[in-house]
């Protein structure tokens, strides 16, 4: 039996309604990739206002790893609920976030003892480990890369490097941050070709040491192992060791931003296991909890603990309902290995997406790691010129029938899969079908070949 149950055109009467609502109450500066309202959820699958069932590709934005109302997630909360709900942490502690603490400490890739601070969003965790480098380090500058994504908040948004919509009107940022190009191979900054380059990405960090920011002056490299809102980018194997042992011979602290690429998706519990990346400090939250806002920084303990007494917290870091979701999750991962099972998926989709590459000029690039799976699309192999237009058309086709998929990309063109791991291989397949059919379906609408040439 489908799972995709389409009652009435998408959006339908009630979604219409809402959308109005919406627009009259709700600040213009949010955005939204569909003009859907949920009802309900459960596991892949969410129901509109309307009725209508849908294949979820989006997961929260990848939030969902174990899938929407997961039972034992749904249990702890009830636990929870039955005790308190809040007293603040800086107040009157309890267990639970102590617990999570441990769990993470173990879990976390990185050498040595490990300590955790918890907090709300990714963004905020992010703040927080800029924070405890320059305390740990007494040094200033901070390097990220270009195409990154690390949140909206101000010291977030000077690490992020897409300009619309994310930065543009709110200058000045904070400053001492400094840009690089990514490992980004299919477009690469420095028009070279891998294998050939050696890495060059990497190793031109040495140049920036000399032309812009002093090594002694750096605190950290901030990093998302693989790409999230940049287009799940995906380096080569030699990227993360070679930029690793520069940094190491600096004094440099390597933060890994693992708050789209952790719990699973990868095909492990963070993408650093599998990318040579070993990170001082790791930032985590979305599918931390299963849906409910928490996010954590965990890292070396002596690193952890450079900051003094108050100088981390919040009234709601670590909320007891949140606490008790995350152990839920990580025990969840563990019981229905569902790294494996992010592995599983993401061959599922390459076979497919193979095809699709050698099928149409449209499908440019496909890439990924586990199931964090994507594809770039393109007007041309040739140009490589970016389709957004028609990236926004696919998507839009999607959602009509039946699948929620989400857009990435500095330039608009990327569909990237966050499917919650629990899908089923037949909802899986489902919804692959759908996006191949509109994969076809702009292809035929707009003109792009069809067919590569030989």
């Amino acid at each position: 039996m489908s799972t995709i149950q389409l009652r009435t055109p998408i959006p339908g009467p009630r979604s219409q309604a809402l959308m109005k609502r919406r627009n009259a109450a709700v600040v213009r500066g949010l955005y939204h990739a569909t003009p859907i309202f949920v009802a309900r959820s459960e596991g892949a699958v969410i129901e509109d206002v309307d009725g209508n069932r849908m294949i979820d590709f989006a997961g929260g934005i990848g939030c969902v790893n174990t899938g929407h109302r997961a039972p034992a997630v749904i249990d702890a909360i009830r636990r929870q609920l039955e005790r308190f709900l809040h007293t603040s942490f800086n107040v009157l502690p309890y267990e639970g976030y102590i617990a999570v603490c441990e769990k993470l400490n173990a879990l976390a890739p990185g050498k040595g003892a490990k300590k955790t601070v918890l907090v709300n969003t990714g963004a905020e965790a992010v703040e927080n480990a800029i924070k405890i480098a320059r305390s740990y380090t007494k040094r200033p500058a901070v390097i990220c890369f270009e195409d990154a994504f690390h949140g909206r908040t101000y010291m977030a948004m000077a690490a992020t490097s897409k300009t619309h919509p994310y930065k543009a009107g709110f200058e000045p940022f904070p400053s001492d941050v400094y840009r690089i190009p990514y490992a980004y191979c299919f477009r690469c900054s420095y028009s070279l070709k891998y294998p050939s380059c050696e890495v060059f990405c990497a190793k031109h960090i040495e140049d920036t040491f000399k032309r812009v920011v002093a090594a002694e002056s750096v605190a950290a490299v901030i990093v998302e192992p693989i790409l999230g809102e940049g287009g799940f980018v995906t380096p080569p194997a030699e990227f993360y060791p070679t930029l690793g042992a520069i940094c190491r011979k600096h004094g440099i602290l390597m933060i890994a931003d693992e708050v789209q690429t952790g719990f699973g998706r990868t095909g492990a519990m963070f993408a650093s296991e599998r990318l040579g990346l070993e990170p001082d400090l790791v930032v985590m939250a979305k599918s931390l909890t299963g849906g409910l806002p928490m996010a954590a920084v965990t890292g070396r303990a002596e690193i952890m603990d450079a900051p003094a007494v108050g100088q981390l917290g919040g009234t709601f870091g670590g909320n007891p309902l949140a606490c008790e979701t995350a152990l839920a999750v990580l025990e969840i991962i563990e019981k229905e290995n569902l790294c494996a099972r992010a592995n599983v998926l993401g061959e599922r989709f390459r076979k497919r997406a193979a095809k699709w590459q050698t099928q149409w000029e449209l499908v440019g690039d496909v890439r990924g790691l586990g199931a964090m799976q994507a594809l770039e699309l393109v007007r041309s192999k040739v140009t490589r010129e970016p389709a957004d237009k028609e990236t926004k058309q696919v998507s839009q086709y999607c959602y009509e029938h039946g699948v929620v998929t989400i857009t990435a990309g500095s330039y608009g063109n990327v569909i990237r899969l966050l499917m919650p791991l629990v899908i089923t291989d037949g909802q899986m397949d489902e919804a692959l079908d759908v996006l191949e059919s509109g994969l076809a379906h702009v292809t035929e609408k707009t003109g792009v070949l069809t067919e590569r040439l030989s």
